[in-house]
């Protein structure tokens, strides 16, 4: 089978071309940069171009859409639209000039909105932001063009928060704060949240490609489900930081001074590590069920506390991470059905 990837030149799709290539798949990269790991199998292209992508594509048994806009500071708000549900069609059209009858896309649990518990596959969608709001239409022009034909095949993916290692996204910042010394906690830490490794989901999303014909769509999640104060006991533990700074802001202050940011972004037109958004995320509950996951038979190769582990001892080799994770193994990876 030959894969195109679109958008395999960011963090996710680093690792999914590493793990297509040790599978010995044949694959290109279709992206705006050429892969640092993979030049050789790299097109430079625009996902919203459709005569691109369709170039792309000849010859190519299955497509895997990682390609997204989904930044909380993305200028102008209609790259969004742009970017995440044109280049839907967009890989669509490529699909159908070339016969494609499989796709994989990765969305994202930003769908179901903020503070939600245990949401469901079938749970109602109530995106709080553009970038759930335009996966969620992309999700739809992708499952229009799979009804359209029964031999065709669609593996949505909804993903929790992912981190990993060279990922400088939530998990990484929040360790970066507690190993500074400097963490402080916003709101009561009680609150909950999904995560997913890298270095499991990749493992999924190729698995995807032996997905059955028809409409397939699942969460994915690495559990259990941490706590705030869980997480970062984690990884004050992890990184040997047991100088707890005990300084506490209630959520409320906290959305404030995310809203003071806010306003000196616009003026300076710098990016602060600070928003309103960010703060409200922080605190907010976000979890989902993975029965659908675990009924498939699906098992991850590292369990969250290794990954974690994993994760540290690459980005915090100068705390005790690194000697902890050398003494994790992984668990065996099991495709789901």
């Amino acid at each position: 089978m030959k894969i195109l990837v679109v958008g395999g030149s960011g963090f996710i799709g680093t690792r999914l071309l590493e793990t297509l290539n040790e599978q010995g798949d044949e694959f290109t990269n279709f992206d705006r940069h050429v892969s640092a790991r993979f030049p050789e199998q790299s097109v430079t292209g625009d996902v919203r171009s459709a005569e691109e992508l369709s170039a792309a594509a000849v010859g190519h048994d299955a497509i895997i859409n990682l390609a997204a806009e989904h930044r909380d500071d993305v200028t102008p708000l209609s790259l969004y639209t742009e970017v995440n549900v044109g280049g839907a069609h967009a890989v669509v059209a490529a699909a159908e000039a070339n016969g494609i009858q499989r796709i994989i896309f990765t969305s994202t649990v930003a769908i179901y909105g903020l503070d939600k518990n245990n949401a469901a596959e079938d749970s109602v969608p109530e995106p709080f932001n553009e970038y759930g709001r335009t996966k969620l239409a992309a999700e739809g022009v992708f499952s229009t063009w799979a009804n359209a034909d029964a031999a065709r095949s669609l593996a949505i993916v909804r993903p929790s928060v992912v981190f990993g290692e060279g990922n400088r996204g939530n998990v990484y910042n929040l360790a970066k704060q507690v190993s500074s010394g400097r963490f402080i906690m916003v709101g009561k830490g009680e609150n909950r949240k999904s995560m997913a490794y890298v270095g499991n989901i990749v493992g999924y999303i190729a698995s995807r490609l032996e997905a059955p014909t028809g409409i397939e769509i699942r969460n994915f999640a690495d559990k259990p489900d941490l706590s705030t104060k869980e997480l970062i006991a984690i990884l004050r533990d992890e990184m040997n930081v047991h100088a707890a700074s005990g300084i506490r802001l209630p959520l409320a202050l906290g959305i404030v001074a995310g809203y003071v940011f806010d306003a000196a972004a616009k003026i300076t037109r710098r990016t602060f590590p600070i928003s309103a958004v960010r703060i409200r995320k922080f605190a907010a509950d976000t979890t989902v069920n993975t029965d659908r996951l675990r009924d498939s038979g699906y098992t991850a190769t590292f369990s969250l506390h290794e990954a974690l582990k994993r994760t540290l001892a690459s980005e915090f080799p100068a705390t005790g991470a690194a000697a902890s994770a050398a003494a994790s193994t992984p668990t065996t990876d099991r495709n789901p059905s």
